[in-house]
């Protein structure tokens, strides 16, 4: 069964589609295995995984399944 709602950009204040899985966990408070995600549209991709980056949270991106960025 698909998910009716669209998934959306975890930006604060955009609503804009999210194509990108931003996957983290903070080391200090979670399993190693554990992930926490994050949406992103193509504009705040760079913002959001910066910001993981800077705080070695980011462990993987990924496009979302249902997103135009897996067409050929």
């Amino acid at each position: 069964m698909t998910d009716p709602t669209p998934a959306v950009c975890s930006s604060r204040g955009c609503r804009a589609p999210a194509v990108w899985a931003l996957r983290w966990n903070n080391p200090r408070l979670h399993d190693p295995e554990r992930r926490k995600t994050w949406l992103a549209c193509p504009a705040h991709r760079g913002s959001l995984g910066d910001f993981l980056d800077a705080r070695g949270f980011l462990r993987e991106v990924t496009a979302l399944p249902e997103s135009h960025t897996l067409e050929a």
